[in-house]
């Protein structure tokens, strides 16, 4: 029988852990959760957990203190840690402390898939490898981590004037699409839905300053379906309807 502890703050990340893991556990087994590294340390002692899925950024106690206090008590225990920075000097702590994978968010379904497989082989063999991850296994991750949402953006950028949907960005990225959408708004500091309105709407000023294309052309050249829809956002994120905008930008260039 397994028992696996997740320690996750950010529920919905939670959620995207819980449901890959699940799908690999029987019925015997056991799955625990918790937001805090205080917590974690005190279901480790509770249930004696022998897989641990663990965050570096957690409230109380950061995943690297809680994982030296866990190992006191459980020194076999099979850890993989989980963060959203590309710090080197937490990775060689995480080695010392001999982690079976550290992992930079976000994670592809599929590799965690990987990661959790031979973590559960691990345990059935009973023996934890307390394994050396080299330097290029650490950098290929900072590398994937900087390279998802400039992948997600470029492409973005390149279909925003046809009907892209979140899935197909997600799709593109290999990514789960609500945990896609959580990390995008995380490091973009807007949501999918609000940056991909904001380009529609940014070219539409470009295309009513440099043509005559009338508003429901200009809305369809812009990815809108429905000019009325076009009009409305455009109307609520500049302040005025595309006639009064193309007006105003006539007669500034008149000035200049």
């Amino acid at each position: 029988m397994n028992v696996v502890l997740i320690v996750e703050d950010e529920i919905l990340e939670q959620d995207f852990l819980k449901t890959i893991v699940l799908e690999d556990l029987s019925p015997e087994d056991t799955l625990l959760t918790c937001e805090s590294g205080v917590q974690a340390v005190k279901l480790a002692k509770q249930y004696r957990p022998n897989i641990i899925i663990m965050d570096v950024m957690i409230p109380e106690m950061d995943g690297l203190s809680a994982i030296q206090e866990i190992r006191k008590f459980l020194p076999s225990v099979c850890i993989t840690i989980l963060s959203a920075y590309a710090d080197f000097p937490n990775a060689q702590k995480a080695i010392k402390l001999g982690v079976f994978e550290y992992q930079l968010k976000p994670i592809k379904p599929k590799v965690f898939k990987e990661v959790f497989h031979r973590m559960l082989d691990s345990v059935t063999e009973y023996s934890v490898p307390l394994e050396e991850k080299s330097e290029n296994t650490f950098i290929e991750q900072t590398e994937y981590q900087h390279n998802f949402i400039e992948d997600s953006v470029k492409y973005i950028k390149e279909q925003f004037k046809e009907r892209l949907t979140l899935e197909m960005v997600a799709s593109k990225v290999f990514m789960n699409p609500k945990y896609f959408s959580h990390v995008f708004k995380k490091e973009i500091g807007t949501s999918f839905t609000e940056y991909v309105i904001n380009l529609k709407i940014q070219y539409a000023c470009r295309l009513l300053e440099t043509t005559n294309y009338p508003a429901y052309r200009i809305s369809i050249e812009c990815g809108f379906s429905d000019p009325s829809y076009f009009n409305r956002v455009f109307s609520a994120k500049m302040n005025m309807t595309p006639n009064i905008y193309r007006k105003y930008s006539y007669t500034a260039k008149l000035k200049d």
